[in-house]
């Protein structure tokens, strides 16, 4: 018998092309785009046609239809190539998130060609998994070691008691120097990757230039670890596929930049600022002492990727109230979703395995990260989040949580800033101090002079975040 052809969609669906097409990233969708997913969702459904930057797409706000999207990989796709916009050219040249798409790295691929750049991921990331093996462990002292360096550095600079800034004092100076060390990085890969990112990410004017700046920063990481292999991600990549060219290697570890560096950053921000505004369900599981609890639940009030990356459609299906054409992009919201589910769990108390396990910011399907780099980034959150608390006796806001600044763009939504006033407890130690025996620190090698790498880094963005981008 022969299998029965796919549906294809009536001729009297409306098409993408021809709905109004509302845009989405308006000044009402920079203070609250959580209202703005509530008016799509009740004038369209659960899948809405929106305008981003001047280019129709269709934003999926329905957790079931957003699982849907991610998880069917046979019907939604990840190759730019089934854009039908782009194949006829229908795309402004200059379209500001074009170029992130046109890198071609894992999160872009299907099929065959998907699986294997996976295999090598997992293969290169699983030295650092777990604190089993001699990586795993040194990574997990390292980002513990450079928490307490920076809390350090911000009790020496500002004192025991002040006013401090967690995202450029903290997070993004502990994220790159994570970065430096997990992809054997040589000092001068800087603060202005992590910026560039950011321009990429927030698709603004320069988002091109900035992609184009990224890559060849991380084509030149990936010749210099093929000339001097080291205990590094970078170098545990070229040994998983030897074949890979340093352009292809770039590729990948902008790829794991991005996700590294804003990804998990806001996931970290997130998390402080949902305990610091007094978010009850995620306080509880800090003060159970439960760290994994505490992120998971911030995570499904806040994702830490709002709306994420295309899919597109190789067929014609009906999802939510219309018909998408093979070719369509799809944009699955995890914030809309998120608001979707929590709103379904509200007329009874949340269920903690729901709350804990449901939330999409580390993606769902075939695509979702890999597991080394969920723990990796997992414990990268925790530690963060877990230190602040240990070392700050007091922290609270200086801004009414509805005031703070945020990156609102067609992916992110990520702090700006997130401004405390803090008292430290007395047991911080300094950089350079001496221990409690009296011995020396270590010799700058082993570990590495963080103290002197944490002022840098706060030093460049410092100049960054508040000097203007």
């Amino acid at each position: 018998m022969d299998a029965q052809p796919y549906a294809t969609a009536p001729a009297d669906s409306p098409s993408l092309a021809s709905l109004p097409v509302p845009p989405l990233l308006t000044s009402e969708f920079d203070a609250d785009p959580g209202g703005v997913y509530e008016r799509l969702r009740r004038t369209y459904g659960p899948v809405a046609p929106v305008g981003l930057m001047g280019v129709p797409v269709w934003l999926v706000l329905g957790y079931r239809e957003v699982l849907q999207v991610l998880r069917d990989e046979s019907v939604w796709r990840r190759d730019v190539r089934y854009w039908r916009a782009r194949a006829q050219g229908w795309l402004p040249a200059d379209w500001p998130l074009l170029a992130g798409y046109e890198v071609r790295q894992t999160m872009f691929m299907d099929g065959d060609e998907h699986r294997a750049a996976r295999r090598t991921h997992h293969s290169a990331l699983r030295p650092f998994q777990d604190g089993h093996t001699p990586q795993g462990w040194e990574l997990r002292a390292a980002v513990a070691r450079y928490t307490d360096e920076l809390i350090g550095v911000l009790a020496a600079e500002s004192g025991p008691t002040g006013f401090a800034d967690l995202g450029a004092q903290y997070t993004r100076p502990l994220l790159l120097m994570v970065t430096t060390r997990l992809f054997g990085c040589p000092e001068e890969l800087g603060d202005e990757l992590v910026m560039d990112l950011w321009r990429m990410l927030d698709g603004g004017s320069d988002a091109g230039a900035a992609t184009g700046r990224a890559l060849a920063a991380m084509t030149r990481l990936a010749a210099h670890r093929r000339a001097r292999p080291g205990d590094d991600l970078t170098s545990y990549m070229l040994l998983a596929d030897p074949g890979l060219s340093d352009e292809q290697l770039g590729r990948e570890l902008f790829m794991n930049a991005v996700y590294l560096n804003d990804v998990t950053g806001n996931m970290v921000l997130n998390t402080l600022l949902e305990v610091l505004r007094g978010n009850a369900t995620v306080r509880l599981g800090l003060s159970a002492g439960q760290l994994g609890e505490t992120v998971n639940r911030a995570a499904l009030v806040n994702p830490p990727v709002a709306n994420m990356c295309f899919r597109f459609a190789a067929r014609d299906v009906r999802l939510g109230n219309f018909w998408i054409r093979a070719g369509d992009a799809v944009s699955p919201s995890a914030a809309a979703a998120h608001r979707d589910l929590l709103a379904l769990d509200s007329s009874s108390p949340v269920d903690s395995t729901i709350s804990t396990r449901a939330h999409l910011g580390w993606g769902a399907g075939q695509h979702q990260c890999p597991s080394p780099a969920r723990e990796l980034g997992g414990m990268i959150v925790a530690t963060a989040v877990g230190r602040v608390f240990e070392h700050f006796a007091r922290a609270e806001l200086t801004l009414p949580s509805d005031q703070l600044p945020w990156r609102s763009g067609p992916v992110v939504r990520g702090l700006r800033l997130l401004p405390i006033r803090y008292e430290l407890h007395g047991d911080v130690p300094l950089p350079g101090a001496r221990g409690s025996s009296g011995e020396a620190p270590e010799p700058p090698e082993k570990p590495r002079a963080v103290g002197r790498e944490a002022r840098g880094l706060l030093t460049g963005l410092r100049r960054l975040m508040f000097g203007g981008r």
